[in-house]
């Protein structure tokens, strides 16, 4: 079962680089530490083996679940994007109706989600309740502590 992922191409090029970075550049350096460690001498003890060998299936595995999540992803076209309702890459201007404080957040894909930035995942608590709501509308978000209710005050594309 794919999980299809969607991307700004400033995301897409990022997780490319990453996956060619492990391929290139940690792959190697995995395959010389064990072979470091097998010419150290007896196999059966030797822990810095053990450890290389480990690292190097954790390496593996995560080029593999990086690997997939390419093959799954696919480029958004922002000029395409509908800016009457909120969806990714939408950049919406909120109000807290408990204290009146206006933000702003852009909904991105969960790898490029980033809140220092305002960024925030389509699939946190506050992007899925923000999608597909208007300018106008309430969203009524339920988080760990308690139910939120934003205005929706404006939506963007940058």
């Amino acid at each position: 079962m794919s999980n299809v992922s969607y991307y700004t191409a400033e995301g897409l090029k990022k997780l490319k680089e990453e996956l060619n970075h492990l391929r290139d550049i940690e792959r190697p350096k995995s395959s010389q530490a064990i072979a470091d460690a097998r010419d150290k001498g007896d196999l059966s003890e030797n822990a810095e083996y053990d450890a290389a060998k480990e690292a190097q299936g954790l390496l593996e595995l995560k080029i593999s679940k990086m690997e997939e999540t390419l093959s799954n992803a696919r480029l958004i076209d922002e000029s395409q994007l509908d800016t009457s309702k909120v969806l990714v890459l939408s950049t919406v201007k909120l109000r807290n109706q408990q204290n009146g404080m206006e933000i702003s957040y852009t909904l991105v894909a969960e790898s490029e989600a980033d809140l220092k930035a305002g960024k925030i995942s389509v699939t946190s608590p506050i992007g899925k309740g923000l999608l597909g709501k208007e300018v106008g509308d309430v969203a009524e978000i339920t988080v760990p502590n308690g139910t939120l209710k934003f205005d929706i005050l404006e939506i963007s594309r940058n």
